[in-house]
């Protein structure tokens, strides 16, 4: 039977905190399993259905939305397939329901690449890879793109991860986000403009519990500290899961779900490298000459866990 999320890579390894796995799918590259000595560190979904919400998956060759799926570069309008029907907006890029390939897999490793060929209003050919590693402290994620084609194209990156930490209730954690701007939206969840968080209900630096939050914002101006960016949900016995980035994820999503299967409350903590709206804003997108490549990482990383 062909699953719905495709072949499925079970990574393992050892830790000083126990031992670590992940399971990684074919579709969309997702992020489908992660725990540490069986506590699930993202919230798990059967391999026999789609990602629900969009979890694990990776966000190329743009996160978010376009409105109406329209864009224009040098006076050339094109247009994308509308994906979000309800809000008439392509959201999420072009790889969501594609199958990667396999280029390389180890025990603790796996690298999977898929191509975006030129398509209705995206006419460049991009070569695209994400490399899954288990580290001594968690998941690190790397992205490789690659422009193949012979003109310019324009390339940003999300990703989609929910976190838990899978013996407490996710509701009773403390989010910190360290971006120091919120961007404000209309009723189609496109941008109106940016706000600073200090004094408002965003400002979320300092902590403020899951259960008393709904969100589906976008922040920016995301903190860096030595070309790191770091958000953190905290139990109330100290550990704590994180997402850390590059510091060219100058963006981040959160999303609290009440409608995720098996969860009273999921999160999702998602950096991107550009907001919604970017192919026509121009923000955080990166633009790849003929033949250039960019690479960038990510990841998930525990700390205050021991060892059973």
């Amino acid at each position: 039977m062909t699953l719905p999320t495709g072949e499925q890579f079970v990574l393992e390894t050892s830790t000083a905190s126990g031992d670590l796995s992940a399971t990684i799918t074919a579709v969309a590259a997702g992020i489908r399993t992660l725990t540490l000595n069986g506590i699930d560190l993202v919230p798990p979904f059967a391999e026999d259905v789609p990602p629900p919400s969009g979890a694990g998956i990776v966000l190329a060759p743009w996160p978010n939305r376009i409105r109406d799926g329209v864009w224009t570069n040098d006076g050339v309008e094109h247009r994308l397939a509308i994906t979000e029907p309800k809000l008439n907006n392509a959201i999420h890029g072009l790889l969501r329901y594609t199958e990667y390939r396999v280029v390389d897999q180890q025990r603790d490793s796996v690298t999977l690449a898929a191509t975006i060929y030129p398509q209705l209003g995206y006419p460049y050919l991009l070569e695209t890879a994400v490399h899954y590693e288990l580290v001594s402290d968690g998941l690190r994620v790397t992205h490789h793109f690659e422009n193949q084609g012979g003109e310019a194209a324009p390339v940003a990156v999300g990703t989609h991860p929910y976190l838990k930490i899978g013996d407490v209730p996710t509701g009773e954690l403390t989010l910190r986000l360290h971006a120091a701007s919120h961007i404000e939206v209309d009723e189609r969840l496109l941008p109106t403009g940016e706000i600073p968080v200090d004094g408002t209900e965003w400002d979320l630096r300092e902590g403020r519990r899951v259960a008393d939050l709904v969100l589906d914002d976008a922040f920016g101006e995301v903190e860096s500290r030595d070309g790191e960016v770091l958000h953190s949900l905290t139990a109330p016995d100290g550990r704590s899961i994180s997402v850390w980035a590059d510091d060219e994820f100058e963006y981040v999503q959160v999303y609290t779900s009440r409608n995720f299967p098996g969860e009273e409350v999921a999160i999702a903590i998602e950096p991107m490298t550009a907001p919604a709206e970017a192919f026509n804003s121009g923000r955080g997108l990166r633009w790849l000459d003929p033949g250039e490549a960019w690479e960038l990482s990510w990841g998930i990383r525990f700390e205050g866990f021991t060892a059973e």
